[in-house]
């Protein structure tokens, strides 16, 4: 992925920039960090479609469950029709009916939490990301103000 790239060769700029003696600090090219961080947010449109298109999977995971729950319920209907001239086959039909419905959406169910699942696995990393890139923005801008000031 491109932003996890940019983000290996910002953190090598600053491995590799001078330290400031004594400190914990060390001295960052603007223009390179500035570049960095240009890239950062044009590679972070993909990163958003990439999670929209698991939300939207998901979604399809989920009509595609309750389309095959649907069919399955109507097969059952059929076969219940098809085998109703006796009371005992009607009976056992709508009770295999209901236990293929009721397996049906728990499978659907299923389906649906683990797709949520996923999806919110993916989100929480790419918010654990940006927070880490806003975490390092905001102390290299610090630096940098430190520096303004210190001159």
């Amino acid at each position: 992925m491109e932003l996890f790239n940019i983000l290996n060769e910002l953190e090598e700029l600053i491995e590799r920039s001078p330290k400031v003696p004594m400190t914990r600090r060390v001295l960052v090219d603007e223009d390179r960090l500035l570049d960095y961080l240009d890239r950062i947010r044009t590679s972070m449109p993909e990163e958003l479609r990439q999670a929209r298109w698991v939300i939207q999977e998901r979604e399809k995971v989920i009509t595609d469950s309750k389309r095959e729950a649907l069919r399955i319920i109507e097969d059952a209907e059929k076969q219940l029709e098809k085998r109703a001239d006796e009371s005992e086959i009607t009976r056992k039909a709508q009770e295999r009916a209901m236990e293929i419905q009721q397996r049906a959406e728990e499978v659907a169910m299923q389906i649906k939490q683990g797709a949520r699942d996923y999806a919110d696995e993916i989100l929480a990393g790419l918010e654990e990301q940006l927070g880490r890139i806003m975490t390092q923005i905001q102390e290299g801008r610090n630096e940098l103000k430190g520096m303004k000031q210190g001159k």
